[in-house]
């Protein structure tokens, strides 16, 4: 319509992206936007191109017109959401995941949490697969694709050998291992040697003589069978599992298999026990493969990443993790980074048209954000049927004082939380059951029928034991 060869066009036009004021919309034409003499829809042979502000404003309209869109829930609707997304409300309620390419999926969306050790296979692995065999995270694990630790912003250098089955363990894949250990707790290792920062800056003196002893030949030989560490440190096995122990609990140590981890969380005379009577390797600290010292995380830069590739890795596991995420939701994670960076990434992320913004949950301030998946699935939660669903207190949507109103109760895998439909009805806490509503009294005895009783999942598969044979 100028007049203007397509030559001094095309020209102009480039120039004008370079100052920023024009941007290119499509390298081949849209075929949506053109029209030929009978009506129908062909491709342009010339590029699209647009104002810089221009295309900005049909940004802001579109991103308006579909947060316009969204109805906000309560927040015990939100909570029932949730408990489908990660699938506990029940096996009539879900679809349960099973096998190795089941736990493989329920690893990577509980990415980064800290869970007790004593807590991860009963109270929030178990519940989430159809047959769960702890063979299975075994397999994971020797295989490489999880690994287990602990995080060093949680390691207390005074502490020595507390129990492990308390100590706060994450599991992860080993490719995003690097986004989950800070640039704080560890360093490249020089001369063959690893250096730890942080509370490990100040030496081995809060650790035990047979801690540092184990701590050394791990540093001296690499990583080593328990065979070999007891060989090498001329320790007795008890003496080198209570190191194991220790150095466990200060963030200091890991191994091949999860099978050394639920070794020492089970008691030293329960261990003898089931040694004893031949059951399932899987208790034996001997199974856990070789022992070693963490390993130096060394980030990559990564060419067309939304910020730094650790916040926009953690950003994108918050929303597998829950499907719908702000800032109020994320009071239990640990070791996250600044809520305004995750802001960040999420804005750019909805501005390529990979997740939606808007008020999926009402009576929370600030921005909201959540997969095109979740914002559907979160209407479809609604539903008349009673749900009783009861969790752990260490599971990740113990959510009780964070999204439900209620004081919150201490991440301990003894304690338990009971919701009826979105709502918490009851907690436990060690021995002590309080009711949080005023419930019938047959109601009152149900209630307190699903906290007391041993909550291990149907789906849990014990180890057979191995028959024993006369001599």
């Amino acid at each position: 319509p100028l007049g203007v060869p397509a030559e001094t066009l095309d020209a102009t036009l480039a120039a004008l992206e370079t100052e920023g004021a024009v941007m290119r919309m499509s390298e081949k034409g849209d075929a949506t936007l053109f029209r030929n003499e009978t009506g129908k829809r062909v491709a342009s042979p010339f590029s699209l191109w647009c104002e810089r502000r221009l295309l900005a404003r049909l940004h802001r309209y579109t991103r308006e017109t579909q947060r316009s869109e969204i109805q906000a829930v309560a927040p015990a609707q939100f909570m029932r959401f949730l408990f489908r997304w990660q699938g506990v409300a029940g096996a009539a309620l879900d679809e349960r995941r099973e096998g190795e390419a089941g736990l493989l999926a329920v690893l990577r969306q509980l990415e980064g949490f800290s869970v007790p050790a004593g807590a991860w296979e009963d109270d929030v692995l178990a519940p989430r697969l159809r047959h769960y065999h702890p063979e299975l995270l075994d397999r994971l694990c020797a295989a490489g694709h999880i690994v287990w630790f602990r995080p060093a912003q949680t390691a207390d250098p005074e502490r020595r050998s507390g129990p492990v089955r308390t100590t706060p363990i994450v599991l992860c894949p080993r490719d995003a291992l690097v986004y989950w250990n800070s640039q704080e707790s560890v360093i490249p290792a020089e001369a063959g040697i690893q250096k730890d920062l942080g509370p490990r800056l100040r030496g081995d003196d809060s650790l035990s003589p047979r801690a540092q002893k184990v701590r050394e030949c791990l540093r001296t030989h690499g990583a080593s069978f328990f065979g070999d560490l007891v060989h090498d440190s001329g320790l007795l096995r008890t003496e080198v599992e209570q190191a194991l122990g220790e150095l466990v609990s200060q963030g200091l140590v890991t191994s091949d298999s999860f099978a050394g981890l639920r070794a020492l969380v089970v008691p030293a005379e329960r261990r003898e026990k089931l040694r004893r009577y031949r059951r399932a390797i899987s208790h034996e600290v001997d199974a856990a493969g070789r022992w070693s010292l963490p390993r130096p995380a060394r980030r990559t830069e990564q060419a067309g990443a939304l910020a730094d590739p650790a916040v926009e890795h953690v950003a994108r596991v918050l929303l597998r993790r829950y499907g719908i995420v702000f800032r109020a939701l994320l009071a239990r994670e640990d070791h996250l980074p600044p809520w305004r960076e995750l802001f960040y990434v999420y804005r750019r992320m909805e501005a390529r048209g990979e997740i939606r913004g808007g008020r999926f949950v009402s009576g929370f301030s600030g921005e909201q954000f959540a997969l095109p998946e979740a914002a559907g699935a979160l209407r479809k939660a609604l539903g008349e049927d009673e749900e009783l669903v009861s969790i752990s207190a260490a599971d990740p949507l113990n959510l009780i004082g964070v999204i439900v109103p209620g004081e919150k109760v201490p991440a301990l895998s003894g304690n338990r939380v009971l919701f009826r439909n979105g709502v918490p009805v009851a907690v436990q806490a060690g021995d002590d059951i309080r009711l949080l509503q005023a419930v019938e009294s047959k109601s009152e005895w149900e209630i307190r029928n699903l906290l007391i009783r041993k909550q291990r999942p149907g789906g849990y598969l014990e180890p057979q034991p191995t028959p024993l044979t006369p001599h």
